[in-house]
């Protein structure tokens, strides 16, 4: 197994929930936030790990699954996951592996830490999500931009032709965005335009993290 480690204290953990479009930056502030942190004082939970197992099916039904369904996803796995760490409880954590469209057979060993993130493009979508979120984030970044950061990732990273990224950014992508993701910004305590790029942003939020530690 691989091994996260980090260490708790005795005050209850921060938990971010940070949201927002694919590609709109999620990731860069989640890094940045725990980058400034001391050593094994921050832990990332990012909900494209919770994806469900498609073991199932041949790998011709799997890249047809509507991955920007909260359907697609264990979310309430998820859920538990943040209690259990709060309550300075180890847990596994499960891998996703793009490139097949399924769960890698071995997890990643994660331990408590005072400030938890956690990531994803439907992480204020759901309830039982949002309910243990201190601070609720959204990343909102123009959708041109969005797009080309996902085609580059997905190219790079996940094995994708340009046909399978546009096939699934009209197909799924876009009208999930619309009818899930865009509609949670208004959950949000705090909405930062143009993700990473926004210094006076992030130097405003790793701040008030800071202050908590």
């Amino acid at each position: 197994m691989t091994s996260e480690t980090s260490s708790g204290g005795s005050r209850t953990p921060l938990v971010l929930g940070i949201a927002g479009g694919s590609g709109s930056g999620k990731s860069t502030i989640a890094r940045s936030i725990l980058t400034a942190l001391p050593e094994g004082a921050g832990l990332l939970l990012e909900q494209d790990h919770y994806y469900r197992s498609q073991s199932h099916l041949p790998l011709e039904e799997r890249e047809r699954v509507n991955y920007d369904h909260p359907d697609a996803l264990e979310l309430d796995l998820l859920a538990t996951h943040v209690d259990k760490l709060r309550r300075g409880e180890t847990i596994m954590r499960p891998t996703y592996d793009f490139t097949v469209h399924d769960r890698a057979k071995e997890g990643v060993r994660v331990v408590p830490a005072p400030v938890i993130v956690v990531e994803g493009i439907l992480v204020l979508a759901d309830e039982r999500l949002r309910s243990r979120f201190e601070v609720k984030l959204f990343v909102d970044t123009d959708p041109d931009i969005r797009l080309m950061r996902r085609i580059r990732r997905d190219l790079e990273q996940r094995g994708r032709t340009f046909a399978q990224v546009r096939k699934q950014y009209y197909e799924s992508v876009r009208p999930m965005h619309l009818a899930f993701v865009e509609p949670s910004k208004r959950f949000a305590d705090i909405i930062i335009p143009e993700g990473g790029q926004n210094r006076v942003a992030l130097d405003f939020l790793m701040s008030f993290v800071r202050s908590r530690l």
